[in-house]
């Protein structure tokens, strides 16, 4: 009697198991659609309006037909040409940024405080000027070649990464430094057990911002005195009058970007695992 009991509860349990399965799931497909739904109307109106006449289409081209010419540029290889050079050059123009404004960070933040208080202020009217109004002076400096673009974007990016360590280093608690000298720490073990992790969250805020600009700037860079990468296949595109590739290029710029970002956001979340959802910029 007892098993034959056991054995009813469980088909119910397993039952109500499976159900709450389904619940879940049925949960997630609906919260799936209510965050794309508006996306996919956007699209659909997108595809509708200039097929009825709406907008015309010698403007602004179907998704469809942006598809279709996307998947063409990439299967004759001339997307990925153009994605190798622009990535390329926003990363070394990045990277070189990177290497230059950490460490600055670091030193003025950290050892040379009176320092950092004299040159903040012209530290931070430097990052507040308008790039595009520097393009006459880094031609004028450097020419129409791939220095003066990746100089360009070495500009951009120095100033988030540059200034979001400093305030890093500046908030980091002096209460951590101070327990952990009086267990004994100091020197390397100091810098990268309590200093680097406490602000690891300033630095990677800047860069992701500093990410996210090169590509803009870049694009623009490459619309000067440039033969190849995404800012040139638009200008190009615009030039001739080819609307679908204007779009599916403008659309790859779009990916690379939002996969940058997504890049960071893994990277942080893997190397500063004891903060608790870091924030996506």
């Amino acid at each position: 009697m007892e098993t034959a009991l056991q054995k009813v509860v469980e088909k119910r349990s397993g039952k109500h198991s499976e159900q709450d399965k389904v619940g879940t799931l049925l949960k997630k497909i609906t919260a799936i659609v209510y965050d794309s739904l508006s996306i996919i109307i956007f699209i659909g109106i997108w595809e509708i309006a200039p097929r009825v006449g709406w907008v015309p289409q010698t403007f602004i081209s179907p998704p469809t037909i942006i598809v279709s010419t996307l998947w063409e540029l990439l299967v004759s290889g001339i997307l990925i040409k153009h994605i190798g050079v622009s990535l390329g050059r926003a990363v070394f123009g990045f990277v070189c940024a990177a290497v230059i404004a950490i460490p600055l960070g670091f030193f003025l933040g950290g050892w040379f405080k009176l320092f950092e208080r004299i040159l903040t202020p012209v530290l931070r009217l430097l990052g507040e000027v308008n790039p595009f109004s520097l393009f006459p002076i880094f031609i004028l400096l450097f020419g129409i070649g791939e220095v003066s673009k990746i100089s360009m974007i070495f500009w951009v990016c120095l100033w988030p990464i540059l200034l979001n360590t400093i305030t890093g280093i500046k908030n980091v608690d002096e209460l951590l430094i101070k327990s952990a000298r009086s267990m004994g720490v100091g020197g390397r073990t100091l810098f990268f057990k309590v200093i680097l992790p406490a602000a690891s969250p300033n630095i990677f805020h800047g860069l992701k911002t500093s990410s996210s600009v090169a590509f803009f700037m870049l694009i623009a860079a490459e619309m000067i005195g440039a033969s190849s990468g995404l800012g040139w296949l638009i200008w190009n595109a615009q030039t001739n009058y080819q609307i679908p590739i204007l779009f599916a290029a403008t659309i790859t710029i779009s990916a690379l970007g939002l996969f940058m970002n997504y890049l960071f956001v893994i990277l942080e979340r893997k190397f500063i695992s004891w903060k608790e959802n870091p924030a996506e910029y």
